[in-house]
C-alpha cells in the first residue's frame, strides 16, 4: 500500500508544476501559495477532524511548525517564483535534488543507513535527471532557455523540501499522516498571510479557469498528494519515500506537454527511462542469508 500511496503522490504532485505553470501570469507567488494551502486546509478539516487533543507537543510540535513554515510555506514561495521563469519539467528536474538531499542528510540524522539498493538505484536517478537536463538545453524544440534566477530559486526549494521531509519524518511518529497534513497547511497558511491582500487582489481579477486551477493544487496536489506522501513516509524510510519522487519530472513532463504543449526533448525520454530503472533498483529488497543447517557428514538428516 505504501507504494500505491507514494505512485499517487508522484501523479498529483506531478501535475502541480503544471498548474503553478498556468496560474503563473495570473497569481504572483506569494499569494498563490496562500491560496493553494487555505483550500488545502479547509478540504483537510473535513478529512482529518483535527481536535486539540490531536496536536503534539514538545518537540514534535516543533518539528510541525518546521516542516510547516519550510515545506508548506517557503518551498512553495520559491517553487511559484522559480516556475515564472522555467518551463514545468525543468522546474521538476531542479527541485529533485531534494530526493538526493534527504537521502544523505536522513542516513546521518535520522540513522537510517546507506543501503546499496538505495544508493545504488539513487546515482542511477540522478543520471537520469541530468540526461533531462541537458535535452532540455540543447533540443531546439525547448520551449525556454533556463534562467539564473528561475535554476538559483528552484535549487533552493528542493533545499526546503528536504529540510522539510526530514522534519516530518519523526513528527509522524506522534501525529496521523492528514492531521500532519493539516498542521502544516495551517502553518504554511499562516506564514503567508501577508500576502492576503494581494490574493484578494488577484482573485478579483482571475478568470474562472484561473480559480479552477488554484482548487485543484489546493484539493488535489496538496490536501490528497501530501497525506498519501504521509501515509508512505509513516511507514517506509524517508530516503525510499524521496527517491520515488524521481518520477516526478517525467510524468510532469508528459502532463506539460499535453496540457501546455511544451513537447519534451527525445532525449528526455531516454533521461525518463533511466529514472524509472534508478526508482525500481531502490525498491529492491536484498533478501536475508540462508539459515538452512548443513547435513552432516555421516548423510543423517539435519536436526
Amino acid at each position: 500500500m505504501s507504494f500505491v500511496a507514494l505512485l499517487v503522490t508522484v501523479v498529483l504532485w506531478a501535475s502541480a508544476f503544471v498548474g503553478i505553470r498556468a496560474l503563473g501570469d495570473t497569481f504572483s507567488p506569494g499569494p498563490l501559495s496562500l491560496g493553494r494551502l487555505l483550500v488545502g486546509a479547509t478540504v483537510l478539516t473535513a478529512i482529518a477532524r483535527p481536535r486539540l487533543d490531536r496536536v503534539p507537543r514538545g518537540r514534535p510540535l516543533l518539528l510541525v511548525v518546521a516542516y510547516g513554515v519550510v515545506w508548506f510555506g517557503a518551498y512553495n514561495v520559491a517553487l511559484n517564483a522559480g516556475e515564472r521563469h522555467l518551463d514545468a519539467g525543468t522546474a521538476a528536474l531542479l527541485v529533485n535534488i531534494g530526493p538526493i538531499l534527504v537521502a544523505l542528510f536522513a542516513g546521518l540524522l535520522l540513522h537510517e543507513g546507506f543501503p546499496r539498493p538505495l544508493v545504488a538505484g539513487m546515482a542511477i536517478a540522478f543520471v537520469g535527471v541530468a540526461i533531462i537536463a541537458i535535452s532540455s538545453q540543447h533540443d531546439t524544440t525547448a520551449v525556454e532557455t533556463a534562467s539564473t534566477t528561475g535554476v538559483l530559486l528552484c535549487t533552493l526549494a528542493a533545499v526546503f523540501y528536504a529540510v522539510g521531509a526530514l522534519a516530518q519524518k519523526p513528527a509522524l511518529a506522534h501525529v496521523a499522516p492528514a492531521m500532519s497534513v493539516w498542521l502544516g497547511c495551517v502553518v504554511g497558511a499562516v506564514v503567508c498571510l501577508p500576502f492576503a491582500p494581494g490574493l484578494v487582489r488577484e482573485l478579483g481579477a482571475a478568470s474562472a479557469s484561473d480559480v479552477a486551477w488554484l482548487v485543484y493544487l489546493g484539493v488535489f496536489p496538496t490536501a490528497i498528494g501530501f497525506t498519501t506522501w504521509s501515509y508512505a513516509l509513516q511507514r517506509i524510510s524517508t530516503g525510499q519515500a524521496a527517491s520515488t519522487t524521481y518520477l516526478v519530472p517525467v510524468v510532469a513532463a508528459l502532463v506539460s506537454w499535453v496540457v501546455l504543449d511544451e513537447v519534451p526533448a527525445v532525449l528526455a525520454t531516454v533521461g525518463g527511462v533511466v529514472c524509472l530503472v534508478g526508482v525500481a533498483i531502490t525498491r529492491w529488497r536484498q533478501r536475508p542469508p540462508s539459515t538452512t543447517v548443513p547435513a552432516p557428514a555421516d548423510g543423517s538428516p539435519a536436526r
